[in-house]
């Protein structure tokens, strides 16, 4: 098809400030044949009437109320009504480049099925960005450059959300927007890794993430530490954890304390490296702590490295190097 229709899904609540902006950017795509599928989240400012507006005078902008309750239902209601053979997801309070949408479509009319086409994306805000979100926008973009996105993808969401686009099959088999499990854009990465969806490299910034005080990633209990480690955790022991061999955990401080406990709940037994002298040799629940140096006497280990300080993970990597393992295999960095 020359010209494929594409679903832009939009789930929105309570951005009065900002939708405006977001609806200008799609109209003022240079690809055209495109649906919007706005769901108003049960909002209580005037978002759903300015979505509305749009609506009346655009034919290609559906305005649908969501049927549940939050992000997930809203992304379920609007899926249920689209009829484009490419599928995306915008965020209300975000901005598109104006090529955005042909970008996609031309890398996977490229590449066909079993791809994802996804974009660089850039920060704004009226008060500036934190170096915390700088860095993860400079690793992310990275990672987009080459493609390489899975390759990292068990330390942050390593696809750029909203930025991406899949075909509709390869979407159905993700699973589309079924799983009711939060943080939704991250568990949807993980499906697409499952799949074995390839990530096609993109060198241009394609969206703009507004970023301020009441953006839902940032108030929102499901985009807490605790359900991004509960995510890892589950599609670690799902996609790449071998039984066969002797699992490691790397760190004690709060992320590695948290996957610890929720490994020998789960009846499985880890070694527990550190390399503080204040904390090899304790216990913590139950579990004696020892050095890294414990890891040449494993036979074929995997390990789970919570340690995030970026000079203690590049020799990190540096001692794997030496011993002959390797990431994504033998090594998998959770932060």
């Amino acid at each position: 098809m020359k010209n494929p229709l594409v679903s832009l899904v939009i789930p929105f609540k309570n951005t009065e400030e900002y939708v405006e902006d977001c609806l200008n950017s799609i109209i003022a795509q240079t690809y055209q044949n495109w649906e919007v599928l706005a769901v108003n989240d049960h909002s209580t400012d005037h978002s759903y009437s300015i979505v509305a507006k749009f609506a009346e005078k655009d034919s290609r902008i559906q305005l649908i109320s969501n049927k549940g309750q939050g992000i997930i239902p809203a992304l379920q209601t609007a899926y249920a009504n689209c009829s484009g053979s490419m599928i995306s997801r915008m965020d209300s309070d975000d901005i598109m480049t104006v090529n955005r949408i042909l970008c996609m479509v031309e890398s996977l009319r490229q590449s066909g099925k079993g791809h994802v086409a996804v974009g660089q994306v850039k920060y704004f805000s009226d008060r500036g960005i934190s170096n915390g979100y700088e860095r993860y926008e400079l690793w992310l973009n990275s990672l987009t450059e080459s493609g390489s996105n899975y390759s990292e993808i068990y330390k942050e969401c390593c696809i750029p959300s909203p930025c991406w686009m899949v075909h509709k099959d390869d979407f159905d088999l993700c699973d589309a927007f079924n799983p009711n499990r939060y943080p939704e854009d991250y568990d949807l990465t993980f499906r697409f890794y499952e799949r074995g969806l390839k990530i096609i490299p993109c060198s241009q910034v394609l969206h703009h993430w507004r970023d301020y005080d009441s953006r839902t990633s940032r108030t929102h209990e499901h985009y807490a530490q605790n359900y991004f480690l509960d995510i890892k955790l589950h599609y670690f022991l799902k996609l790449d954890y071998d039984s066969n061999r002797p699992l490691v955990v790397w760190g004690a401080g709060f992320k590695g304390k948290t996957i610890a406990k929720k490994l020998m709940a789960k009846g499985i037994d880890i070694t527990w490296l550190c390399d503080n002298p204040l904390k090899i040799g304790k216990k913590i629940y139950g579990k004696e702590l020892v050095h890294f140096n414990a890891l040449k006497e494993l036979e074929n280990p995997q390990s789970i490295i919570t340690v995030a300080n970026e000079t203690a993970q590049a020799e990190i990597k540096s001692y794997f190097k030496e011993l002959e393992q390797y990431p994504m295999i033998d090594y998998f960095f959770f932060c």
